[in-house]
């Protein structure tokens, strides 16, 4: 006897149409998630309006006012209404729905926000008269005369008041309050022309000014930089890479700062597909692959960089929060990127970061002279000592004359190599105290200090060497460059290893296969699922290749692509450079110094050694004179 499944009603469902308020509330949640979505749904409005200047203001973290003051072109009395139907738009026709020239096209962000809150939309254009419109819950109001000057305010209160539920998600006012401020920094670097102003007006009032920047003047290079100077910093905009590269309709702009002026996480990464704000994974990736070979894992660039192209080339229409993009050739977006930046940073040289010599200048500064004895029971006197007022000892007077002994007793601070860990370089008196070599980025040397660090003097400043860090850069990018030239050695297994793979891993591994072939890992297909490894690079020894072709699947998940075999062969020759190197401790000659000065000026990437750090500081005449009280 049959039984009825208990889990299946009896009753058919009944498909019913759905209203337009719950149709509009229900499009509200894909496109408005939070506050900061529904101001970046409004300012990109005014800004395909032509303004020039754009107001934000919020209140609670905007849950409970937003509003959008902007001088663009405006709406006009009739078309007030249809402004806040579902899918009307001014953006496009709907004959081509790749030619897309401005922010927003899909016509839903008004009226999803008029299903969600209270929305109030005040408008002029022209000389014509203004006119003003309110939505509350999806129900509209008729249009009425106001007074505006000219432009567009539009104004949101109560967020989600109709969908109540969303509210119980919300973070923080704070947090909502720092959502928004990322989001207009992120449309201000997209339109350095455009004047933006974000103020706090929780409590009522004129409020307080969070975050203004005035438009800037200049060529669009001009005005990015100036824009990114106050957004991202003084620091980001003195040791940023201007990139300017095109290939094939794509053209990459922006600026990338320099491998030592790196972050801890990946905040300070910005990149605009046509000038829109996206976070796109394979964009991210690329940006990584090319500094791949400069900073650690640990260790993440800076950059804001704008992809400008035909929009034919490229659908924004993937999500509805238009945060993703899809490139016809995603990979000529990936190599344009990788390409043009490490083309920008082996043009930098051996160039480091100016926070490397601020930092240094910062620890040189002077202690309060109670601090070192200090504890919790017996705080540190406010007064310093003076030391100018102490009573050397007899051994540092005879040491402080000998060292300002004429230079004609031979060798001249020679007694001071054996009982202290530096040495100066003598020179003949006949030769003039500015050496050729001074007048080049890295000076001439003239000291070497605990056996490991050089110091030189520049017609500015000096500069302090890591002999050990700097040779170990020079060794390594020797042996890439063999490398390059030559390939990677591949060894062949006696007995292929067979790895089983699901047939989508499999699909998917074998389209990085010939790119994992020029690194000596050779795969090939073995039928169903499974992958053949037939070679393994040489240098990597003895190697599991099961786990290795796991671990390469996993980052192609993760990330798109991956660097895995390419980090280990150059993991490898950072360990053969760092032991090839000048080691901590050897003493050098004058001329040997020179000659590390020399190569490291002519050798790409030398600012840096193969972890990230700085290999060399440079000081100021200036910064180091300050230290001592000079004017």
């Amino acid at each position: 006897m049959p039984v009825d499944n208990p889990n299946i009603s009896q009753d058919l469902p009944v498909i019913r149409q759905l209203d337009d308020a719950a149709i509009n509330r229900i499009a509200a949640g894909e496109v408005v998630e939070r506050p900061a979505s529904a101001v970046k749904e409004l300012v990109e409005n005014a800004i395909d309006a032509g303004s020039r200047r754009i107001e934000i203001a919020y209140a609670d973290g905007g849950k409970m006012i937003i509003r959008i003051t902007d001088d663009g072109c405006g709406i006009t009395e009739e078309q007030l209404p249809l402004a806040l139907s579902r899918h009307a738009t001014s953006k496009i026709d709907g004959s081509d729905l790749l030619d897309i020239h401005t922010f927003g096209f899909r016509g839903e962000a008004l009226p999803s926000l008029g299903a969600v809150g209270r929305l109030n939309i005040t408008s002029r254009v022209g000389k014509a008269p203004a006119a003003q419109i309110s939505v509350e819950g999806g129900a509209m109001s008729a249009v009425k005369p106001a007074a505006l000057s000219g432009g567009t305010i539009v104004e949101l209160r109560d967020l989600f008041y109709a969908t109540p539920a969303r509210l119980k998600f919300m973070r923080s006012d704070r947090a909502e309050a720092q959502a928004i401020t990322d989001v207009v920094k992120r449309l201000a670097m997209a339109e350095p022309f455009v004047g933006f102003t974000l103020r706090d007006v929780t409590g009522g009032g004129e409020g307080r000014v969070t975050f203004r920047v005035e438009a800037e003047n200049g060529d669009l290079f001009d005005a990015l930089h100036g824009r990114l100077a106050r957004i991202l910093g003084k620091e980001f905009a003195e040791n940023a890479l201007k990139i300017d590269a095109e290939r094939e309709g794509l053209r990459l702009i922006g600026y990338a700062a320099l491998p030592t002026y790196s972050r801890g996480s990946s905040v300070a990464q910005y990149l605009f597909v046509n000038g829109r704000p996206v976070k796109d994974k394979l964009l991210v990736g690329a940006l990584r692959g090319a500094y791949f070979d400069y900073l650690s894992r640990d260790r993440h660039p800076a950059a804001a960089l704008f992809i400008d192209c035909d929009p034919h080339l490229v659908d924004v229409n993937v999500h509805p929060a238009k945060s993703e993009v899809r490139f016809r050739d995603p990979g000529l977006a990936r190599g344009l990127i990788v390409s043009s930046l490490r083309h920008a940073l082996a043009e930098a040289g051996h160039r480091a970061s100016t926070t490397v010599a601020g930092a240094t200048l910062q620890s040189f500064k002077p202690e309060p002279m109670g601090a070192l004895g200090a504890t919790p029971s017996a705080p540190a006197p406010a007064q310093a000592r003076v030391y100018q007022m102490d009573r050397p000892s007899l051994g540092a007077r005879t040491a402080a004359y000998q060292a300002q002994a004429p230079m004609s007793q031979e060798p001249g601070f020679a007694d001071l190599t054996e009982a202290y860990s530096a040495r100066v370089e003598t020179f003949d008196t006949e030769v003039p105290q500015e050496t050729p070599a001074e007048g080049l980025p890295l000076g001439a040397a003239r000291a070497q200090v605990h056996e490991n660090y050089i110091v030189a003097q520049t017609q500015t400043g000096m500069v302090i060497v890591d002999q050990h860090a700097a040779h170990e850069r020079l060794v390594y990018e020797k042996l890439k460059h063999q490398m390059a030239e030559n390939g990677v050695a591949a060894q062949a297994l006696l007995i292929p290893e067979i790895v089983e793979l699901s047939e989508g891993d499999c699909a998917r591994i074998m389209t990085v296969a010939e790119a994992l072939s020029k690194l000596g890992l050779t795969l090939e297909a073995f039928g169903g699922g499974a992958v053949a490894v037939r070679e393994t690079p040489a240098l990597l020894g003895e190697v599991n290749a099961r786990a290795m072709v796991l671990d390469i699947l996993d980052e192609l998940d993760d990330q798109g692509e991956s660097m895995l075999v390419q980090a280990k062969l150059e993991a490898i020759l950072s360990r053969v450079a760092c032991h090839g190197s000048i080691r901590s401790g050897r003493r050098m000659r004058g001329e040997e110094m020179n000659a590390l000065l020399r190569e490291m000026e002519a050798t790409p990437h030398s600012g840096q050694c193969n972890h990230g750090r700085p290999t060399y500081v440079e000081l100021k005449l200036a910064d180091i004179e300050l230290l001592f009280g000079r004017t």
